[in-house]
């Protein structure tokens, strides 16, 4: 149970239940959740086959770490928001994207939401860099959002390295996630490392084509590369290793929990104030997101806002957390925010790749929305 006399109770039961519900029945093999407050975690729970110590494939949860990582470059003045990409990767600038600025990148506003970046080609950095002078662009850079699975933290990833002359995956751990003693949050574990990571499992069914249509016009929901089987590769060691920046980081709930803590915080002044408070609160882009049925995307640099529009669950954010709450989820339902009102930080995981998005996402809704209500 909760251990602060700020948090209701009866909640938290309530969220407890709702979490183990899919457990019960049998659809997800497990899940982790965890809510934090004034820097601590407070409630710390796992069901199914796996414990508190389990590690989760996050997914895209990982964005936000990344982008804490990319905020570290800003205040260090290694990078700059306006920046153009090819100031620093010169093999970016071909193929019309020599104007693509640091922030487009973290906005996905970029214009290269498809290129390219396979496993054959992730863990050498010399090999990314010859993709990138390959990639061409889909539409004008800044003229709209389209959401970038990978690509994008790919270019974000290989511009911290190149700024900071130090891998990415090592910058992450020595800046973020060492300070602030998150002993299960790892961009990249590596093969010998990978005990205790839980497996990915597809559970499921596809939904009903006409449920589709009625909620988003069309009769399959576009999946891009965010397929069952792209997923599933995280399975795979070698997979794990790399440290996918737009998607493969691992975690325990409590580790996710309490790096929100620490982005509501600046334990030590971790990162520059000015910087922080621009990434965490500072909505840049509202162009429409398609893949939210053309919600506006609300989109800082580098996170999600859930805004006051009644939109925030469509982003994922549920019904009851306030409208500066920020974050970013991660695919197979991982949801990862925290709430600057209440100071509440809240991460669900599971190994369980539900089949069916709409149904993962009303999990998400509800689990956001039961979450945000512990805190009165």
């Amino acid at each position: 149970m909760a251990a602060t006399n700020r948090v209701d109770d009866s909640k938290v039961d309530a969220l407890l239940e709702r979490a183990r519900r899919e457990i019960d029945e049998g659809l997800l093999p497990s899940c982790q959740l965890a809510l934090a407050l004034d820097g601590e975690v407070i409630v710390d729970q796992c069901y199914g086959d796996s414990n508190v110590d389990t590690r989760y494939v996050i997914f895209s949860c990982t964005k936000g770490l990344v982008a804490g990582a990319v905020w570290m470059a800003f205040g260090d003045g290694i990078l700059a928001p306006d920046q153009k990409v090819c100031e620093v990767i010169p093999e970016f600038g071909t193929n019309g994207k020599d104007v693509i600025t640091v922030e487009q990148l973290l906005m996905h506003t970029s214009g290269f939401p498809r290129a390219p970046m396979g496993p054959d080609v992730w863990a050498d950095r010399e090999k990314r860099l010859e993709r990138y002078a390959k990639w061409r662009l889909n539409w004008d850079p800044g003229t709209r959002m389209e959401y970038h699975p990978t690509s994008a933290h790919w270019v974000l990833a290989d511009l911290v390295q190149q700024a900071s002359g130090q891998d990415y995956r090592q910058f992450v751990a020595e800046r973020i996630t060492g300070p602030l003693n998150l002993k299960g949050l790892s961009l990249g574990a590596p093969v010998d490392e990978q005990d205790g990571i839980a497996t990915l499992a597809g559970v499921g069914e596809l939904p009903d084509p006409d449920e589709v249509e009625r909620l988003f016009g069309v009769r399959e929901i576009p999946l891009g590369e965010v397929t069952e089987e792209a997923l599933l590769h995280f399975n795979e060691p070698d997979a794990k290793a790399v440290g996918v920046p737009g998607g493969g980081g691992v975690a325990r709930a409590c580790d996710i929990a309490l790096y929100y803590q620490a982005l509501l915080h600046n334990p030590g002044g971790l990162w520059d104030q000015e910087v922080l408070d621009d990434g965490t609160g500072v909505i840049r882009t509202t162009f429409p997101d398609p893949l939210i049925g053309g919600v506006s995307a609300n989109r800082t640099r580098g996170m999600v806002v859930a805004g006051g529009d009644g939109k925030a669950a469509f982003r994922g954010f549920g019904r009851t957390a306030s409208a500066r709450t920020f974050g970013h989820m991660g695919a197979g339902g991982q949801v990862a925010w925290a709430d600057p009102e209440t100071g509440l930080s809240f991460c669900y995981l599971t190994n369980g790749l539900d089949a069916n998005p709409l149904r993962s996402g009303r999990r998400g809704t509800s689990l956001s929305s039961k979450a945000a209500a512990c805190v009165p």
